[in-house]
């Protein structure tokens, strides 16, 4: 997605809980985003070291300025439909169906998954 000219980079997901509501949680990704190095120029899919996005806040649907829940483009992002689908391959996407169904709509070509042994 973006610009082709880019470093190779690893798309995950993760699971997390957390008491924070939507709107701080964002802000805290921002903060841990910007001590990462990463600068926000403008430029849209730029090159950066880290890139943090809530993809889903339960079964919650928030469209608010800056902040859109589920993430806009999680049902046609096979980077991470996929990933995804290793941890919760039943959860259900508000309005768009279970990630499973979801991944057979889009391909996985040119996605490289990291063997299990580069984890530990």
């Amino acid at each position: 997605m973006g610009p082709q000219d880019q470093p190779d980079y690893v798309n995950a997901v993760a699971c997390i809980v957390t008491r924070l509501v939507p709107g701080d949680l964002l802000t805290e990704l921002q903060r841990i985003e910007t001590v990462m190095g990463r600068r926000r120029d403008g430029t849209r899919w730029g090159a950066r070291l880290l890139d943090l996005d809530i993809l889903l806040y339960g079964t919650e649907r928030i469209n608010e300025p800056g902040l859109r829940i589920p993430h806009p483009g999680i049902a046609e992002r096979d980077f991470v439909l996929f990933p995804l689908r290793e941890l919760a391959p039943d959860l259900e996407i508000p309005g768009r169906g279970t990630v499973s169904r979801l991944c057979r709509t889009v391909s996985a070509a040119g996605l490289v998954a990291i063997p299990e042994e580069a984890h530990a």
